[in-house]
């Protein structure tokens, strides 16, 4: 395990000189701090109180995706300028817990957090994942009722998620949404037994988190996957794709969550197979409607993990006229999140020295992103 120090110079030369005027930008998890190997698949959250949650999961042995994983948090009060010690929320044991994925009840101020719990005794290495024929992974919901200071201990909902046939189902990674209706939905995917494809669908509640039950699947060759309501009242999934195209991939569901049409591919949104973000910016209307933010590495070439752009849609993801490059080197995953004060907020996967050796915070303001014209 390696610890890493940051110069100052490092940190300016990250952003070009046009960057620098309008990006704030920090790292919120560093490899090997708190002896931690490597941290992963944040989720970026602004709680009912205004502060923000910085999310994601502490590798402790190694980067691999499947091992002993603890799912942290880091707390900032100032907008992301500082950001308190990391504490832990979910853990068990040598066991993986892991994909963050929270949405907030509006109505109650509860957060809520879906997330996975897999055994690393029964399964060595993704392989045995792969080859597992009865439900492989644990779902796990725990809540915090004052602003994300404590969690709950893990309520297990696998039994009411899992249908027939099902080996595998992951939230997110990301965050989830509330609908109109309170609905809680958590945008997931998984995969099916005799079935070499992944598929998405929703985990949702509709009695603020007591009971938590899924919805029926999308096409093959999606997975992680993120979700907005539209004005209409339907439901608006982007999708990670391996149909080979180099573009993301959509659905639409006007029940809810509960189905959904066939999936398109979007080919304004290219994409290097990787996860993304997809919200609402609330703040605003234009024409009728809020706007839509979406982040990726926008590249067309698999496993092209570079040039971290948001872009703005005001046509409710029909087009996407605006697109600004926020990191321009090595980025993977990333979260998005409206900030109190109407900046947009960040937490993304970057490279200080090497790819996925850091965690880091970038916020900017919705007039720099739409050059002033978004309103």
């Amino acid at each position: 395990m390696k610890s890493i120090l940051i110069p100052i110079f490092l940190l300016i030369l990250s952003l070009t000189p046009s960057h620098a005027e309008d990006l704030f930008h920090t790292n919120v998890y560093i490899q090997g701090q708190n002896n931690v190997d490597t941290y992963r698949i944040p989720s970026l959250l602004v709680t009912p109180g205004g502060d923000l949650l910085a999310f994601c999961e502490a590798r402790q042995d190694t980067g691999h995706d499947h091992g002993h994983l603890e799912t942290v948090v880091r707390r900032s009060e100032d907008g992301g300028k500082t950001w308190e010690p990391m504490q832990v929320v979910a853990k068990d044991g040598d066991h993986a817990v892991q994909n963050p994925t929270p949405v907030i009840d509006r109505e109650t101020g509860t957060i809520w957090m879906c997330l996975i719990r897999t055994s690393t005794e029964k399964y060595k290495n993704q392989k045995d994942l792969r080859s597992a024929t009865e439900p492989s992974r644990s779902i796990w919901i725990v809540h915090s009722k004052d602003d994300g200071m404590t969690w709950s201990e893990p309520m297990d909902i696998t039994e009411t998620v899992y249908r027939a046939g099902w080996t595998e189902a992951v939230p997110g990674p990301g965050v989830g949404i509330q609908l109109e209706s309170g609905r809680l939905l958590f945008p997931s995917y998984g995969r099916l037994l005799n079935d070499p494809y992944s598929h998405c669908f929703s985990i949702y509640s509709d009695d603020s988190g007591k009971t938590w039950r899924s919805g029926e699947i999308t096409g093959p060759r999606m997975n992680e996957c993120q979700a907005v309501e539209l004005s209409d009242g339907s439901v608006l999934l982007n999708m990670r794709s391996y149909r080979k195209n180099g573009v993301r991939a959509v659905s639409t569901s006007h029940n809810g969550g509960v189905s959904w049409s066939d999936v398109v591919d979007d080919p304004a949104l290219v994409e290097p197979v990787c996860q993304a973000s997809l919200i609402a910016y609330d703040k605003v209307k234009k024409d009728g409607v809020h706007p839509l933010l979406f982040s990726n590495p926008a590249r067309s070439k698999h496993d092209d993990r570079n040039e971290l752009t948001v872009r703005v849609s005001y046509d409710e993801g029909k087009t996407w006229p605006v697109a600004k490059c926020i990191e321009p080197g090595f980025a993977a995953y990333s979260c998005l999140a409206v900030l109190p004060d109407g900046d947009i907020g960040c937490l993304y996967e970057q490279a200080i020295e090497e790819g996925y050796d850091s965690i880091a915070f970038t916020r900017f303001s919705y007039d720099w992103l739409t050059d002033g014209e978004g309103n």
